[in-house]
């Protein structure tokens, strides 16, 4: 299939290039406005609790959130003084009706927890009308028309914090693409050794990227998609667009460096690389599918776009990649730069014995137990702080120190009521007499330091409920589970909201989910690895490895970002916990890209095994084809990840840190000792399955007949 799929490529080139360059013109037009499409937020599950006693507040209380948070100061006047008071009502009184919903401030409410404890601050509570995209156009409509006379002025608020962030993240992807870009090229020629072959992953990840914002604005349609998806859509367009050009462009120099012609050197290259590029995208893809059974609109926007990515990078690297060889040919090596340097041109790819990986790999092979020892002691100590993790979630402090809405919040929680502006909230439905009650034994709830109802329509009141600690925090999250053991009026119900709650929710629903998504993804990858290379223990041993390789990263964030290690060299700022999203992107992400490198590694050991069948001539001449491809993308890819790490937004940062610390791992210490290692230990073993799966792969394994055997090469030939 993938033989003549090549063939066709090659003998339709002008016709698919014709319809790459027509659909990079829709895309880069059409696709490229997605940007105006995505939403920020979407850490919520929509059916769980907190989700409904916000729809409920809604619905009989009409909409009261806390949009906008506008603080003002005076150094020499307090609260208490005529001037102002008549400097902050004015200027509230006069912002637009059709923008501000609702204000609240200390003299229309007479709240105590709006004046700071040396009384020279208060904050007004402004509810913007609309979704979240129209508050944040709202936002920028009036924030000119909130500075007081006389009086300093701050704007925070849930509306600003997303909107600091979501325009940061937008600057931190413009500014890694344009730092990474560079370099990538330059990398690229280098590896490429010319300036054609370097070109090819470009126009393949340009394809990815263009393809799978075309996608996003498409599902945008369909559902809420988040902007942080971008970041994904970024790194795994580039990334796999550069795995894949490098193990095509490399096969078809060595076939072509056979004595094969074109067509012929393309039919081969997809029979094999081809191949194995397909099961890479399927593997990786399925890994990203398992983030589309989570509720959580960021989740699933991850899952979105980096299927978009990957499918369309891997059907652009089957389809317009050899149809691009088929148009350069020979030339694949044009502009060399090593001409350019007068070096020496690489030995002929049949000369292997003398290769660095090949010596590697035999060097461990006599050596197995030590190495396979060694690399599973450092792993596992590396891994041992994740054991401590504590998981939480976004707030201000995700901004970068001195970003207004951030210092809004900080001094808010310093010189206020500690929580004012994020309490926790019962939406409760019943008569005044059981209202009272109910009240009454929520003041008494271990934890809880006050309890008011602050709003009611009929038989609803809201709850307005106050508390020392950290929002985020897991003492928090417990008083809320002993908010909520409170039993509810008789004949009434009470559903408890709340930034605090919606954490404990979101908790909740990634635990109850985590275990699907890890049955969906290692029991597709298995299947999937089992069609590939028809073997019971090799898909086994590549998820043990992954696993490792993920534990490794997993315990360096909880060192770096739960406790704070690295946090003024990265400059962020640690708050004790995990945001609880970012790990299970990660794994994902990471689990996907790492069996992208163990299938491109496993690919030249069953070919080899095939041909020889001889376990250890497999693994060393495995090792030898693919252990330069493999470095070479994880190093072109820890370009755009560390790249993203630089980012002020700390959650973006965990990503690129996490993904940075997982690839290198694998790519080096995985890949290159421990994999020689266990597969010496195995022996014939690795290729072990029961006969009636030898025959179930026999007849539907994913694998070519090789119909174009390679012409002979005289030792030491150039390719």
């Amino acid at each position: 299939m993938f033989e003549r799929l090549g063939r066709t490529m090659v003998r339709r080139r002008w016709w698919v290039i014709g319809a790459a360059l027509a659909f990079v013109v829709f895309a880069g037009v059409w696709g490229t406005q997605v940007f105006g499409k995505l939403i920020g937020g979407g850490f919520d599950d929509p059916a769980s609790e907190s989700s409904r006693a916000d729809a409920r507040a809604e619905a009989a209380l009409g909409r009261e959130g806390t949009d906008v948070l506008v603080l003002y100061r005076s150094s020499g006047e307090t609260v208490d003084d005529p001037a102002f008071r008549q400097a902050v009502t004015s200027t509230v009184a006069d912002l637009p009706t059709d923008v501000v919903t609702r204000t609240a401030t200390y003299w229309t409410t007479n709240s105590p927890a709006l004046v700071s404890s040396d009384r020279h601050a208060t904050y007004a509570v402004l509810t913007l009308r609309g979704d979240e995209e129209e508050r944040t156009e709202g936002l920028k409509e009036i924030e000119d028309q909130l500075a007081a006379p006389g009086l300093e002025t701050e704007v925070g608020g849930p509306t600003a914090i997303n909107r600091d962030i979501n325009e940061r993240v937008s600057e931190d992807i413009a500014r890694a693409e344009t730092l990474s870009m560079p370099v990538l090229l330059i990398l690229l020629v280098v590896i490429f050794g010319s300036l054609a072959a370097a070109s090819l992953p470009l126009a393949v990840g340009a394809l990815a990227i263009l393809g799978a914002f075309t996608a996003l604005r498409g599902l945008s349609y369909l559902t809420d998609v988040s902007i942080f998806s971008v970041n994904v859509v970024t790194i795994l367009g580039l990334g796999l667009a550069i795995d894949y050009g490098l193990f095509m462009v490399g096969r078809f120099r060595e076939e072509l460096g056979r004595g094969l012609d074109v067509e012929d050197a393309v039919a081969r290259t997809m029979a094999t690389a081809g191949r194995t590029v397909a099961v890479s995208g399927i593997t990786v893809a399925v890994s990203l599918a398992g983030l589309l059974i989570f509720p959580l609109a960021f989740l699933r926007s991850m899952g979105l776009g980096g299927l978009s990515a990957v499918v369309i990078a891997m059907v652009a690297a089957l389809t317009v990649l050899p149809a691009l060889f088929g148009v350069l040919g020979h030339r694949v090596d044009a502009l060399s730069i090593r001409k350019l340097l007068r070096r020496r041109p690489r030995p002929a790819a049949t000369d292997v014995e003398h290769g660095f990986w090949y010596r590697l790999a035999h060097s461990i092979m006599r050596r197995p137990i030590v190495y396979a020892v060694g690399v599973l002691a450092v792993l596992l100590v590396a891994g041992a702080p994740f054991l401590r993790v504590e998981f939480g979630g976004i707030d201000a402090r995700a901004l970068p120190e001195g970003t207004e809405s951030r210092v809004v919040s900080e001094e808010l929680d310093r010189d206020f009521v500690r929580n004012g502006q994020s309490p926790i909230e019962a939406i409760v439905t019943a008569d005044s007499g059981a209202l009272t009650q109910y009240v009454g034994a929520v003041r008494n709830v271990d934890g809880v330091t006050g309890a008011e109802v602050t709003a009611t329509a009929g038989d609803t009141a809201r709850v307005t409920i106050t508390y020392d600690g950290d929002p985020i925090s897991t003492e928090s999250r417990e008083l809320v589970g002993r908010i909520r053991d409170v039993p509810p009026p008789a004949d009434g119900e009470v559903l408890v909201g709340g930034q605090t709650a919606q954490l404990a929710d979101q908790l909740d629903t990634i635990g109850d989910r985590l275990p699907w998504m890890a049955l969906i993804i290692v029991g597709a990858t298995f299947v999937l690895l089992f069609f590939a290379f028809g073997s019971l223990v090799l898909p086994i041993k590549a998820i043990v490895m992954n696993v490792l390789s993920l534990g490794a990263s997993f315990g360096a964030l909880v060192l770096i970002f739960q406790e704070g290690y690295l946090a003024d060299w990265l400059n962020f700022t640690p708050t004790g916990t995990l945001e609880a999203t970012q790990p299970i992107l990660v794994l994902a992400i990471v689990f996907g890209l790492s069996m992208d490198y163990e299938v491109f590694l496993m690919s030249r050991m069953r070919e080899e095994y095939d041909r020889t069948g001889d376990n250890t001539t497999a693994v060393a001449v495995g090792l030898q084809r693919s252990g330069r491809i493999i470095t070479s993308a994880a190093l072109l890819i820890l370009v755009v990840i560390g790249l993203f790490s630089i980012s002020g937004i700390t959650f973006i940062k965990l990503i690129g840190v996490a993904m940075l610390i997982a690839v290198l791992v694998d790519a080096t210490i995985v890949r290159a000792l421990l994999v020689p290692a266990t597969m010496r230990l195995l022996g014939d073993a690795n290729w072990w399955a029961p006969r009636p799966l030898r025959r179930l792969y026999a007849r539907y394994g994913i694998r070519e007949e090789d119909s174009t055997p390679p012409a002979p090469v005289p030792v030491g030939a150039a390719h």
